[in-house]
């Protein structure tokens, strides 16, 4: 059958869409990578009051822009956290064999990212896809159909989508409403342990939460924040209660957190609440524990543990917050996720999509009815008819994990594949005797996943701390050995 002058049109409009496509893509990628080349350079300068012996920073005053960086730390996802910090301070790359996606997990902020004045991430444009057929809307401007999943997702013609284009729509712009996050105001005052509170609160006020009195107050000093000491800010909401004065004046204090314990059981928020009662389903982890010294050598459990704890890497730091009511141990953190509250700080659509507990959109695994979660399209713009909804995970796999099989998990959440003889080695390295070793079976529902979220903030025995091995061990009759 000779090719009729449609089907060769067809054809040749299909080539000239690809070669375009392809070629916006390659100048947008040399736009970014110029722009990423320059978030380095960023400034922020912020005025910084003392105390009068110049031992602790009282509060700074600064400008939307560092207020929003500020605020981006809600939107970064655990996984995302540890990259950054990890390639910034030079401790070394994720293990071989983890997924990118876990690896670099994306932030369901991503348009928001994009439009801060310093992105720690530096976020890339969502890659989209459309149908094969070159036909398909060929004569329309709109993309009809699209998808963010690469060759996963059947068009309305029945080819699958595959070929990547450019979602104009998605491309950020100055905003000129105030900042990304906060309100349009003249200057954010910060307290050390990154309280913030808009200027409008009213002098007297602002002293009062603040804990300040007149005698207190020192000198005014301005202090200029680059991409470090904003690198070392994350690391200090972390691990501190005075990061900016660990910064500004250079205390480097003993990380606290790192010492301090989770508090012991955890308040299952209201939100939680009502998911118990409509996720009854329970995993088993079976733990096992040295008799002579009550130590958690291990525990073994299937895929649904493990996908459970790879999902905790693709949770914002703002989700963690909303999970945990606020409470999470993270001290600077929880004081920053309390001031987002603030109608008068943070644009009040925004604050309540970070107080929810939100994944990207395709991070969502079947096992997430351990927690309440659910996805935001970020990046997706109403001019684009999605097909995303059909599928629930990339590349339609519906799980992190593969396959049925059993796990091994340390204390400190290090995953490996079970083994019975090389448990059997381990045993025998630590001189265990398998006769001093117990099994227990414990059922893990939403709570015990909360607190073992919890533990794992700040604790390296996550699991002993998270499910209070601990306290269980004193309230079971001991066994002879």
């Amino acid at each position: 059958m000779m090719p009729t002058m449609e089907m060769l049109l067809d054809l040749f409009f299909g080539l000239i869409k690809k070669v375009i496509t392809s070629t916006l893509h390659k100048f947008l990628d040399i736009l970014i990578s110029l722009k990423s080349s320059d978030y380095k350079d960023v400034k922020f300068s912020l005025k910084v009051t003392t105390n009068k012996q110049k031992t602790k920073v009282l509060f700074a005053e600064a400008d939307n822009d560092f207020a929003d960086v500020l605020v981006s730390f809600l939107a970064l996802p655990l996984g995302t956290i540890v990259k950054v910090l990890k390639k910034h301070y030079g401790e070394g790359k994720g293990k071989s064999g983890c997924k990118e996606i876990l690896l670099n997990p994306k932030s369901p902020f991503e348009d928001e990212c994009r439009q801060l004045k310093l992105d720690i991430n530096e976020t890339q444009p969502a890659k989209c896809f459309t149908c094969k057929n070159p036909c398909c809307g060929r004569w329309d401007n709109k993309i009809e159909c699209s998808s963010v999943y690469y060759d996963t997702v059947e068009c309305r013609c029945g080819k699958m989508m595959a070929i990547e284009i450019v979602d104009k729509a998605s491309r950020v712009g100055p905003n000129y409403d105030g900042g990304v996050y906060t309100i349009n105001t003249t200057l954010i005052v910060i307290s050390d342990d990154l309280q913030m509170f808009p200027t409008m609160t009213g002098f007297i006020q602002t002293l009062g939460n603040l804990g300040i009195s007149d005698i207190d107050i020192g000198e005014t000093i301005v202090v200029t924040f680059g991409f470090k000491e904003i690198m070392d800010l994350l690391k200090g909401s972390l691990f501190s209660r005075t990061p900016l004065s660990d910064i500004v004046l250079n205390k480097r204090r003993t990380l606290d957190s790192a010492k301090q314990k989770p508090e012991p059981g955890i308040l299952v928020h209201r939100m939680e609440k009502q998911a118990t009662s409509r996720n009854t389903k329970k995993m088993i982890l079976k733990v096992l524990v040295q008799k002579s010294t009550n130590k958690l050598l291990f525990a073994q459990s299937q895929e649904d543990f493990v996908d459970f704890l790879c999902t905790l890497l693709a949770i914002t730091l703002g989700g963690v917050e909303g999970l945990l009511g606020g409470k999470t141990c993270l001290n600077s953190i929880d004081n920053l996720y309390a001031s987002i509250a603030d109608p008068d700080l943070v644009k009040v659509h925004l604050e309540g999509y970070i107080t929810k507990v939100q994944l990207a959109n395709g991070y969502l695994s079947e096992y997430q009815f351990r927690l309440p979660l659910e996805e935001r399209c970020g990046s997706i713009r109403p001019s684009f008819s999605y097909k995303a909804s059909s599928v629930n995970f990339v590349g339609g796999k519906g799980k992190y994990v593969k396959g049925q099989r059993m796990y091994k998990i340390t204390d400190d959440l290090n995953v490996t594949p079970f083994h019975m003889t090389s448990t059997i080695s381990s045993l025998r390295g630590l001189k265990i005797p398998v006769s001093d070793v117990r099994e227990l079976e414990l059922e893990i529902g939403l709570e015990e996943a909360l607190s073992i979220l919890k533990a794992s903030l700040t604790s390296t025995s996550a699991l002993t701390d998270g499910l209070k091995i601990n306290t269980m061990l004193m309230k079971q009759p001991k066994q002879e050995r």
